[in-house]
């Protein structure tokens, strides 16, 4: 799971996003997904591994790389799931508490999750989240509610890790793709949306 956009409600800045999105990338064998990163790397030339990072991101990886990648996870037996949220029609009270609004933003999406039943209810569910927080006791926060609100609500075996995408490879990859669903609803640019178009179960919006 991953994010995209910014919780600033200054619109008057030129860099606070119109949308916020969280994207949930399911897969049932992990290393299909993890191959894409590595493949994407050998592709690298050594000028190329020389001056990169060392993590595939979308914002700061070209074109070229972006297209590379998300053509690759077409190709994977995986599907996205997605909820957007307009925040010019977020509530005063949650703009005030960013991290309740992102837990909240998060609840409304593992919801669907289970109602739909995007997930087997009768095995256990690794759920990794992309780290948002240099604050311990906010991730451990976020970690918690996540756990109690799913077992609590609906019974479903789950463990929430929160990890950086060096250590867990496929964060970097719905990284790709939460930022391809990203320039569709912030900049109108389906360009990349369209490569993983076949693979989103569902793109909802939250406060319409």
């Amino acid at each position: 799971m991953d994010e995209s956009g910014d919780l600033g409600f200054d619109f008057s800045k030129k860099k606070t996003s119109k949308v916020f999105i969280i994207t949930c990338l399911f897969v049932s064998q992990k290393r299909p997904v993890e191959k894409i990163v590595k493949k994407t790397f050998h592709g690298f030339t050594k000028v190329q591994q020389k001056h990169h990072p060392g993590i595939l991101h979308a914002n700061s990886d070209t074109p070229k790389t972006r297209t590379k990648v998300l053509t690759a996870l077409s190709e994977k037996d995986v599907t996205i799931l997605v909820i957007y949220l307009n925040k010019q029609k977020v509530y005063t009270r949650l703009r005030d508490e960013k991290h309740v609004l992102y837990n909240y933003v998060t609840n409304i999406l593992i919801d669907r999750i289970c109602t739909k039943k995007l997930v087997p209810i009768d095995e256990n569910i690794h759920l990794i989240a992309s780290r948002r927080e240099t604050n311990k006791f906010l991730n451990n926060n976020f970690q918690n509610y996540l756990e109690n609100q799913i077992s609590t609500n609906h019974r479903l075996p789950i463990t929430v890790e929160i990890d950086n995408p060096a250590n867990e490879k496929c964060l970097q990859i719905v990284d790709f793709a939460s930022w391809a669903i990203y320039r569709k609803r912030e900049h109108n640019d389906e360009q990349y949306y369209n490569i993983i178009k076949k693979l989103i179960i569902e793109e909802n919006p939250l406060f319409p």
